[in-house]
C-alpha cells in the first residue's frame, strides 16, 4: 500500500501513526506529492487532488483521513484505536468529533496564512478561527484529565496530538494555547513521548 500526503499535513500525520500503532510500517509505503498545479501527476492517483490518499494493493484508492485511519486500524481485524460499535462508542466518538473540530479550524486558519498574502487575508476567517481554538483549549484542558484522553492511546488522543504537539500550528500569530492552560501542556508532554508520535513530528 501507498499513503501520497504533502509531508507537513496533520491530517497525513493522523494516518502515518495509525500505521505506527498498528505495526504496518512495512507494508505502507509515503510519498510525498504537490497537491496543485495543472497536470499534476498525483491527479491520475487521486482526481480531487486532494491528501491524503491511500492506495490499495488491488489499486483502489482511499481518500479522506477518516476513512483511511479507519481502514488502517480494521485491516487486521483486531481495531483498537476506534471505538467500539453502538452507543457504546459514543462518548469516544463525541470528543473525537470536537477533537477533529479543532483540527478543522486551526488548519483553515493556517491556510489564511500559508496560501494568501497579507492584503488578501480575512480578519473574519482568522478571527473566527482563533476565538474557537480558544473556546476548545479551554475545552481540552478539562477533558485531558478524563479517560478517554489519558488511557491508551486512541483516534481521540491521536488527532489531538496533531493539533497540538510538534511545530505544525506553532507558527500561527496568536496562538498562545499553553499560556493558563498547564494539564493541556502536561497532557501534550505526554503524548509526545508516545514513539508514533515522536516518530511523525515534522523536523
Amino acid at each position: 500500500m501507498k499513503l501520497f500526503s504533502v509531508l507537513n499535513s496533520p491530517y497525513s500525520r493522523m494516518a502515518r501513526i495509525v500505521c505506527l500503532e498498528k505495526g504496518l510500517g512495512d507494508r505502507v509505503s509515503f510519498e510525498v506529492v504537490q497537491t496543485r498545479g495543472e497536470n499534476n501527476p498525483y491527479y491520475n492517483v487521486n482526481p480531487s487532488g486532494r491528501v491524503p490518499s491511500l492506495k490499495l494493493d488491488d489499486g483502489t484508492v482511499l481518500e479522506d483521513s477518516v476513512l483511511i485511519c479507519w481502514y488502517l486500524d480494521h485491516i487486521d481485524g483486531t481495531p483498537k484505536l476506534h471505538p467500539v460499535d453502538g452507543m457504546n462508542g459514543l462518548e469516544q466518538r463525541r470528543i473525537e468529533a470536537i477533537a477533529r473540530s479543532m483540527l478543522d479550524g486551526t488548519s483553515l486558519w493556517l491556510r489564511e496564512y500559508l496560501l494568501r498574502p497579507p492584503e488578501m487575508r480575512s480578519e473574519t476567517i482568522i478571527g473566527h478561527e482563533r476565538r474557537r481554538a480558544f473556546r476548545l483549549a479551554d475545552f481540552f484542558e478539562k477533558e485531558v484529565q478524563g479517560e478517554l484522553l489519558s488511557g491508551p492511546i486512541n483516534m481521540a488522543q491521536i488527532i489531538l496530538a496533531c493539533v497540538f504537539h510538534g511545530n505544525m500550528f506553532d507558527g500561527l500569530p496568536g496562538f498562545d494555547w499553553q499560556e493558563g492552560r498547564s494539564r493541556l501542556c502536561n497532557w501534550v508532554e505526554r503524548i509526545g513521548q508516545n514513539s508514533s508520535v515522536k516518530k511523525t513530528a515534522l523536523p
